[in-house]
Formats: C-alpha cells, structure tokens, sequence
C-alpha cells in the first residue's frame, strides 16, 4: 500500500458511524498494533478486523506518527515482552487508545475510541458541522486542531468542510503553503484545489523558474505539469532542441505521448 493510500485508509479505519458520546471510550471492535515506525522518531499504528495481524492485504490501515504523541508506551517498552500496556493517542477531538500486550517487538491489543464533545462546539462555532466518531476518529489520528482550522477559514479558503479537513491535515495545508501561491498572484484556492496542489508537489520555487522559462501557469496547469514532469528542466532541453514557442498544453501532450524520446 503506498504513503497516500496507508494515510487515507486510516483516516477511514473506523467501522461505525455511532452518535457522539462524551462517555467512556467504545470499543472500535479492531484490533490494533503499535510498533516502531520506519522513520526515526515515529511510532507506527496499524489497525485490522483481527484477519490479517496488521499485515498483508487484507484491509489492514497504517501510519507513522510521531512518537512524542503517545503516552502510556515508550521506545524501551518493545523490548520489554509480556509487558500489558496502554498507548494513548490523546488530540482535541478525542482520545485513542491500544491497550495489550508487547509481543514481538509490538504492543498487540485492542482499539477504544473516546470523543470530545467540546471540541465539537468550538468546531461547530467556526460553522462547521456534520461530525460522527468516525471522523472525530481520523481528527484525532491526525491531530485537527481548531487553531489550525481557523488559520485556513481566517484566509477565506472557499469549501472547507468536516468531511476534506482530513485531507487538508494530511497534506499540509497552512496559511505558508497558502501564502506561497498567493505571494505570486495567484488567488486563494479553494479547499479541494489546495489539496490537489499539495498532493502532485507544487512549490512556489518551481513556479518562478518555470516563469522565468516564459510561462504563466494557471492552478490547473501547476497540477498538470507535476502530473506529467514537465520540469524547468524538460522545457530548458525542449527550447534546447529549437522548440521555443510550446505551449504548457504541448509540452504536456510531449510527455503524454512521448514525443520527446
């Protein structure tokens, strides 16, 4: 499973859409699993229907947080085998917890979800509504703060709602990255673009070479050129070969087909 598709399938992992409760945690009925992540400093989380252990393809969901976000387990402890621990993943949203066994080098036991109703008010202020456990779930995984949502609103960020703010938290979006498009002119985009941006890589450096080049992409076009690698790079050996006057629309198609080779 790819980075994009392990992020998504996890912020989706929870299998009931119950009514709020601000009560004791309801067990998720998953299994759940926190090992040490890939990257140094990040505790990785899996979570499965109990089928597959966290592992293969067979619907398990995954992510490296940080480990600074947990409580109740630490580095030291998977090597500690036998040892009943509880991990907390505690957000604004909400609290998760895992609660098992190390085995293996990994905490295996079971998921329990507790969401927070004040969150929900603040949320709903900032006019904002539609929220179940399920995604007060993902807020929490990936850590929704309101702060944060009333930075992107303050910017006046057109689409934002509680079911893309998930995608807007996993891939960055914040008033920098908005800034940085609108320093070159560009207006706000809405929700749904920025998240379209953000996911092909779209930089404002990369923006002003390409201008530099002669052009002036549109948002659609920045989506389309990091889609197809038309690179400051690819355009400079086109002009290169005689080809000066290509618009961004036939340098696509260049690559599309390739035509270049």
């Amino acid at each position: 499973m790819t980075r994009f598709g392990s992020l998504l399938a996890l912020a989706a992992f929870a299998s009931s859409t119950v009514a709020l409760q601000a009560a004791a945690p309801r067990s998720l009925d998953r299994n759940c699993y926190v090992s040490i992540g890939d990257k140094s400093g990040t505790f990785r989380l899996q979570t499965d229907n109990g089928d597959c252990h966290g592992h293969g393809d067979c619907g398990s969901n995954m992510s490296d947080l940080p480990s600074n976000r947990f409580t109740g387990i630490n580095l030291s402890d998977f090597a500690n085998q036998g040892a009943h621990l509880t991990a907390t993943l505690a957000a604004e949203a909400g609290t998760f917890t895992c609660t098992g066994t190390i085995k293996e080098g990994e905490l295996n036991g079971e998921a329990a979800f507790t969401s927070n109703s004040d969150f929900v008010a603040r949320m709903e202020k900032m006019g904002l509504t539609g929220f179940d456990n399920e995604k007060l779930l993902a807020y929490t995984l990936f850590d929704v703060q309101t702060a944060w949502v009333q930075s992107l609103l303050q910017l006046g960020i057109h689409g934002i709602d509680s079911g893309n703010l998930i995608a807007l938290r996993i891939f960055h979006i914040d008033p920098a990255f908005v800034h940085g498009l609108t320093s070159l002119g560009y207006a706000v985009p809405d929700a749904d673009k920025l998240v379209a941006l953000s996911v092909q890589g779209v930089n404002a450096d990369e923006v002003r070479e390409i201008r530099a080049l002669g052009y002036q992409p549109t948002l659609d076009q920045l989506v389309q050129i990091r889609i197809f690698k038309v690179t400051p790079d690819f355009i400079r050996s086109m002009q290169a070969r005689g080809f000066k006057n290509l618009t961004i629309e036939k340098l696509v198609q260049i690559r599309i087909f390739n035509l270049a080779d």
